[in-house]
């Protein structure tokens, strides 16, 4: 294991200046020895590399890159100008939690030599069906911050998987109408929704994704385990997948191993 230079440095609300963060970032790529990279917590400010990471040396260097929550912009951002898979999964600071089921997860992701299935019964089907596509997604509020930008790859054909913390109803409601209104839920596969941890009563956010949504026609389901809540499996961000709205699957049909 190897600790970043500047890990622990901070900058207000910032861990550390961007030229450390990028550095970090771009010498955990560049290292040979290194094969997987995983991020120690959320990224606050990770927006602010998206314009100076150096993408071609990534794309030249390719590793398992891990991540959630603020990371999401850099999950997004590497897939969309490298087409490498990367992971929305548990981070460091995760690791000392009740549920050390979230990094064997991530492990069981990178490491299995067979396509895998995710199985949330406990979740609910919003509106019935079965589709596949490539699986894009991470946190709700990221996602719409890109929108406009060269970093959020293409949504059509794709199932869109997204989860929040700490957002009242209302601003649910005004995040899932601009992804709507900007064009990017157009020809989306399928939708999956995560946690929404301290967003409010699941029903009433199940209502809000069937009004939103109710116009795309697509399978969608609610309760996939990850995201901020105490489960966080992890999902390979690139990678084509079915979702069974039905039957509350989500199945991978590749493996994260080339």
């Amino acid at each position: 294991m190897r600790l970043a230079r500047h890990v622990y440095e901070k900058r207000g609300y910032l861990a550390g200046d961007d030229r450390s963060r990028l550095k970090d970032l771009h010498d955990m790529f560049q290292d040979k020895e290194i094969k997987a990279i995983f991020c120690t917590r959320g990224g606050y400010g990770a927006m602010r590399l998206l314009d100076d990471i150096e993408y071609e040396m990534i794309k030249e260097n390719p590793k398992i890159f891990a991540g959630y929550s603020d990371i999401t912009a850099l999950l997004l951002g590497i897939l969309e100008k490298t087409g490498l898979v990367t992971f929305h999964g548990p981070m460091v600071r995760g690791l000392a939690s009740k549920n050390q089921g979230n990094f064997e997860s991530l492990l069981n992701v990178i490491s299995s030599n067979e396509p895998l299935k995710l199985s949330f019964q406990e979740g609910t089907t919003v509106a019935a069906g079965k589709a596949d596509g490539k699986l894009i997604g991470g946190n709700l509020s990221m996602l719409c911050h890109l929108v406009g930008t060269p970093y959020l790859p293409s949504l059509e054909g794709c199932i869109l998987f997204v989860e929040e913390k700490g957002e009242a109803l209302y601003r649910l409601d005004r995040m899932l109408n601009h992804l709507r209104l900007s064009g990017q839920l157009k020809g989306l596969s399928a939708f999956v929704a995560g946690g929404f941890e301290e967003c409010g009563d699941r029903e009433a956010i199940k209502d809000l994704l069937g009004d939103v949504l109710s116009g795309l026609e697509i399978p969608m389901a609610i309760g996939l385990p990850l995201g901020h809540g105490l489960q966080n499996v992890a999902l390979p961000i690139g990678l084509p997948a079915e979702l069974d709205a039905d039957s509350k699957t989500l199945s991978l049909l590749e493996t994260a191993i080339t």
